[in-house]
């Protein structure tokens, strides 16, 4: 009996494509682009960090970590979340240390979230969501947000809520958008979660990135909410990290145990002298953080100024480190025309904003721009950008 062989990938696999983020990079590289693309800092981390890690080296901590995290890391994660957001969690029931938020999101979504359940998100979209989804072979139901304040219709979100929902995804603050959800629209999506009994993913990796008088709000602070909510975070972005790979999912205990399942067959653990070294930037200083919103407060307005300077129409970000754009004035056909023009030509990286919606018949008009850049980067771009005009009839 002759064996069949399939040359092609799985049915899931088909279903999305290869990162835009990642590809920008590589296009950033390839061109020799100043890149604002990906969200990573080109400069360097807290040198706290980096003695830490070298010390957990040193100290022969090269062998596996307990696979749901380093116990004196849980600690640490325990103690800055009761200073930080006022909620007491328990090292060993309620926090899975995993590969990076990336991980801890697909682990929390395959283990808790069954083939044809339906999981709301929240449209634009940090790009993982809808292969998350599909990797768990659930139905994404998008729900939008409208420009300029990214607010979501009331009756939309109700209307997506049904029997077959299981989770919902908020991510605060937002990637691209840099909006910080409030209160009142949290208490909102939580008086519908409880009503359904529906489980709420929310991705805080930009906590300590906020602006003005934007205040981070945790969804597991809501009341009704604390045995209802997956919180996701990692080292990646406040501690300027992000090739570490090391996050974490708090959740109840009910919750907890098939995460951890399923991250161990997953990953096992994440690396385990770098989660030593993690309780050190977990536990840095009040100073640290004050430091951190002074830079990055310095660096949005270098970001805005040059926005402004060239022509390109954005919206404010609360939070975050991106800005997302609206470049329908430059005469482009649509954003993967200005992008492939900005890269090529220009010699400046960015995303097309279509990589944050769903593939639509109206052509894109957004890109977005990072900036958690040293100044001489921004520079750079800002000299660079000088030779994009926008279009007049």
């Amino acid at each position: 009996m002759q064996s069949r062989t399939r040359k092609t990938g799985s049915l899931k696999a088909s279903q999305f494509k290869e990162s835009v983020i990642r590809e920008m990079s590589r296009l950033a590289a390839q061109h020799k682009a100043v890149n604002l693309a990906q969200g990573l800092p080109d400069f360097p981390a807290p040198l706290e960090l980096k003695e830490a890690a070298i010390k957990a080296i040193l100290d022969d901590i090269n062998q596996y970590a307990i696979t749901w995290g380093d116990k004196p890391f849980r600690e640490a994660i325990v103690e800055k979340t009761k200073r930080y957001l006022g909620l007491t969690v328990d090292p060993e029931k309620n926090i899975t240390v995993t590969c990076g938020a990336t991980e801890a999101m697909v682990a929390s979504m395959l283990a808790l979230v069954d083939p044809d359940e339906e999981v709301i998100v929240f449209e634009p979209f940090y790009e993982n969501y809808g292969p998350d989804a599909i990797l768990s072979g659930a139905v994404p139901r998008f729900v939008k947000l409208n420009p300029p304040n990214w607010e979501f219709d009331e009756e939309e979100l109700k209307s997506a809520f049904n029997e077959k929902t299981r989770a919902i995804i908020v991510n605060t603050p937002h990637n691209p958008t840099g909006k910080v959800f409030r209160k009142d629209e949290l208490e909102l999506i939580a008086g519908l979660c409880q009503k359904w009994g529906v489980l709420c993913f929310t991705d805080e990796i930009y906590e300590h990135i906020l602006y003005d008088d934007a205040k981070h709000i945790a969804m597991a602070t809501i009341p009704g909410m604390e045995d209802l909510t997956v919180t996701i975070n990692s080292l990646s972005k406040t501690y300027s990290i992000t090739g570490w790979r090391v996050g974490w999912a708090i959740a109840h205990e009910d919750l907890t145990l098939p995460i951890r399942k399923v991250h161990d067959f997953l990953t096992v653990g994440a690396p385990a002298p770098l989660q030593r070294s993690g309780a050190t930037a977990v536990n840095l200083p009040e100073k640290f953080y004050t430091d951190l919103h002074e830079e990055y407060k310095i660096r949005r307005k270098v970001m805005l100024d040059i926005l402004d300077e060239v022509g390109i129409k954005y919206y404010k970000p609360d939070g975050a480190y991106y800005v997302f754009c609206d470049v329908s004035n430059f005469g482009f056909k649509d954003d993967i025309a200005i992008t492939k023009h900005l890269v090529k030509e220009v010699g400046v990286a960015v995303v097309p904003g279509s990589s944050f919606f769903r593939k639509s018949e109206e052509p894109g008009k957004y890109i977005r721009f990072c900036f958690s850049r040293q100044m001489e980067t921004l520079t750079e771009a800002r000299e660079r950008l000088k030779k994009l005009k926008p279009f007049t009839a």
